[in-house]
């Protein structure tokens, strides 16, 4: 089985790739990081408390859902646990979706209505 060389573009792309992904890796542990030292080990949501054990279950959450506004102060941020940040994920995506359907111009669903003719019909038997 002969392997083909991968072509230049490629290369320079999983470079450009893993290079973003790299400064993005670094970007989350710095916020979180800060997070951590600036905060209790405590879920904001279900005060679930944490160790150095089990503190990789404890995740930093941007309140306005931005994950690029990082303050050094630390008020778009919150800690939650894994099942309380993917709750609120949910609860948002959830709102978003509600507020793109409520944009759409609502149709009729049904055209027949069988009581159309019914004072006519009632009239006639008179």
């Amino acid at each position: 089985m002969t392997h083909k060389n991968p072509l230049p573009h490629n290369n320079k792309q999983s470079q450009l790739v893993m290079a973003a992904r790299r400064d993005q890796e670094l970007r989350e542990q710095s916020y979180r990081g800060q997070a951590l030292k600036m905060y209790p080990w405590v879920c904001g949501r279900c005060a679930r408390e944490f160790t150095h054990k089990n503190l990789a279950e404890l995740t930093v959450h941007h309140r306005n859902h931005n994950h690029d506004d990082n303050p050094a102060d630390g008020s778009n941020w919150e800690l939650l646990c894994l099942y309380c940040h993917d709750n609120e994920h949910s609860r948002y995506e959830e709102t978003r979706f509600a507020s793109v359907q409520s944009r759409k111009p609502s149709t009729p669903t049904v055209t027949h209505n069988p009581f159309a003719d019914l004072k006519s019909l009632l009239d006639a038997k008179k």
